[in-house]
């Protein structure tokens, strides 16, 4: 044990840096331009299409008290069918790209479609085709807003979401 601990004790810490965290007044701000614009609650069905899951961790991230969605009335449904928004992370397997239309006309319109990471909005490291992927997600069906990062972090999420809602309001 004790060969251990010296061990440790020599080596220092090995774990890289904490992430950059966004102001609390930044992410205020887009909090309150979220309600305004919103006005009402948004339903938002999350859709898997073959991601390495870094994606889907930065989105419950947005769950946590720092980012509040459930209080800016963002709240994320099982059925596509009550959704206002789908939110799709991922390179389309060439398994998910029925499911993912399927899932897209079972969404009443209006509907907005937000790409979030890399691989959703380009294809990512899996590129355009190949055997087992389709590639980015407006291969398949139409993306309002794309979300670029590997993985976006929540803050990035957020525009996203608001640039979706904002684009739907000027449209009406």
């Amino acid at each position: 044990m004790w060969k251990m601990l010296r061990l440790i004790a020599r080596a220092g810490r090995l774990s890289e840096p904490a992430p950059d965290v966004p102001e609390p007044a930044e992410v205020s701000a887009i909090q309150g331009e979220l309600l305004r614009v919103l006005g009402r609650a948004l339903a938002i069905r999350e859709v898997d299409a073959g991601s390495c899951n870094g994606c889907e961790l930065e989105i419950h991230a947005l769950a946590n008290p720092y980012y509040n969605l459930e209080g800016l009335g963002l709240r994320f449904v099982a059925s596509p069918r009550h959704a206002d928004m789908l939110l799709v992370t991922g390179p389309v397997t060439r398994n998910m790209e029925e499911a993912l239309r399927r899932t897209y006309d079972a969404t009443p319109a209006p509907k907005l479609v937000v790409a979030a990471g890399d691989c959703a909005c380009g294809g990512g490291i899996f590129g355009n085709g190949g055997a087992a992927c389709r590639g980015r997600v407006a291969e398949v069906i139409p993306v309002d807003v794309a979300v670029p990062g590997c993985p976006p972090p929540p803050i990035e999420l957020l525009r996203g979401i608001l640039a979706a809602v904002r684009a739907q309001g000027a449209a009406r």
